[in-house]
């Protein structure tokens, strides 16, 4: 029996699949679960950045993570309020 790792499309073959999987499971869910779904990940990115934070300033209070995370976002914000970011492609 070949290996079916050796196929060529094998490696795109599962990802279409995991993400066809994907797909039919969000459109099975009803709004309720999807909002509660958005709520669980983002809780999950929240952590994520307190814990980068912690990890990038050396502390393991987490007052001081926080405030580093609000110092990001604020970083961010006044850059969207500068215009730095481009909403349109540029010319070819």
């Amino acid at each position: 029996m070949p290996n079916p790792h050796d196929h060529p499309t094998a490696l795109a073959d599962l990802q279409d699949s995991i993400y066809r999987e994907k797909i039919l499971r969000a459109r099975k869910m009803t709004p309720e679960e999807r909002i509660s779904s958005v709520l669980e990940q983002s809780h999950f990115q929240f952590g994520m950045m307190l814990a980068g934070a912690m990890a990038r300033i050396g502390t393991e209070d987490e007052n001081l993570g926080w405030q580093e995370v609000r110092s990001g976002l604020d970083r961010l914000d006044r850059v969207r309020e500068h215009g730095f970011y481009s909403k349109t492609k540029p010319a070819a």
